[in-house]
């Protein structure tokens, strides 16, 4: 949505009143094309993002998984050190010019950037991370959470008890390479992207559309025995629930999961990743609670998914626009930018409209 200068226009005043702003992860789309095709789409918005913030304010980049490979430089030069030091929960990612990441800084000038991974520590007390680390410990059986349990039995990952960033790093960041390596050769009408693959299988499988096709029939009936092979096989444990409030309950139980192994103390943890912004108000607060205290806030994504908006967008927890907001004390504060300045129906036709990218 970012693209779109109307939608751009409310992140862009809202900067006025910042010190510093966090992209949390999936700034850049790696998966669905080549990298010079997601840069060329994102210099005019981290140019027009830059200036509004101008010199003196901050600018910190987290990647995640969509934008892994803006890492890949900076690993690869860690890697050439016989102990590299631990990731932690913060490290500061430096980039030469050359890099991917170091075209995007340039861009964000002429506010100050700077990169930090696996996460950032906004305050002593709230800490913030892209979410992608939560793919370890979902039960939701799509692509990614597969390609982590196959990998995890490579790596003889359990997933259980205290963890490094490093051990996530070990089943994910091959995973990461191959979406981007294939991701490379894409162009036109081949361009996919695997969240576009667990999205149209999401549909099917809930039913979506107007008509119950036989096809759609066999893969729901199949659905819950596929699931269970897949447990049988070690690459679970998944469930068959791809309800909407299985999903919000199962990335919540994930993130938390993550949380508690990379023992990370804070009182808050802001993260993204599931597109689900959260809590709301309408929310049980309590399943956004650990049960150390600390409490959690997605901030949802920019991103508008017809599949699971429906048809009442505008109340939609998938709806664009989220952020949080963090003051010098208090609770991150959940708030969206874009209701009541757009419609988000417009913006579903125009969205349906747009042609697909050359």
């Amino acid at each position: 949505m970012l693209r779109r200068p109307e939608v751009r226009a409310g992140l862009v005043e809202q900067l006025s009143d910042c010190d510093r702003l966090v992209l949390l992860g999936d700034v850049l789309e790696l998966r669905t094309g080549p990298l010079r095709d997601a840069l060329k789409a994102a210099e005019p918005v981290l140019r027009e993002l830059g200036a509004a913030l101008g010199a003196g304010r901050e600018v910190v980049l987290v990647p995640g998984n969509h934008d892994h490979h803006l890492l890949a430089a900076w690993l690869a030069r860690r890697a050439r050190d016989e102990q590299p030091p631990p990731l932690g929960l913060e490290s500061s990612v430096g980039w030469e010019p050359e890099d991917p990441l170091g075209t995007v800084a340039s861009w964000l000038a002429p506010a100050q950037v700077r990169a930090a991974y696996p996460g950032v520590w906004l305050r002593d007390d709230v800490y913030a991370i892209h979410g992608h680390y939560a793919d370890r410990h979902t039960t939701v059986p799509m692509f990614e959470r597969l390609g982590v349990g196959v990998m995890a039995r490579i790596v003889h990952d359990s997933g259980d008890g205290r963890g490094r960033a490093e051990d996530y790093e070990a089943t994910l960041t091959p995973i990461y390479a191959w979406i981007h390596a294939v991701a490379q050769n894409r162009t036109g009408s081949r361009r996919r992207s695997t969240d576009g693959a667990s999205s149209r299988a999401w549909s099917a499988l809930r039913g979506g559309g107007s008509r119950l096709n036989v096809r759609r029939t066999g893969m729901k009936l199949a659905f819950p025995a596929i699931v269970g092979a897949l447990n049988r096989a070690r690459l679970g444990p998944l469930r068959a629930d791809l309800s909407g409030p299985e999903l919000r309950r199962a990335s919540l139980l994930a993130i938390a999961a993550a949380i508690r192994r990379l023992d990370v103390g804070a009182a808050y943890v802001i993260f993204g990743h599931t597109h689900r912004a959260g809590p709301l108000p309408t929310d049980d607060a309590s399943e956004w609670r650990m049960q150390s205290g600390a409490e959690l806030l997605n901030i949802g994504c920019w991103v508008y998914e017809q599949v699971y908006l429906g048809h009442e967008p505008s109340s939609n927890p998938y709806r664009p626009g989220f952020c949080a907001i963090v003051d010098d004390h208090g609770p991150p504060a959940l708030r969206n930018l874009l209701d009541g300045a757009v419609s988000y129906e417009a913006l579903g036709a125009a969205v349906s409209r747009a042609p697909a990218p050359a």
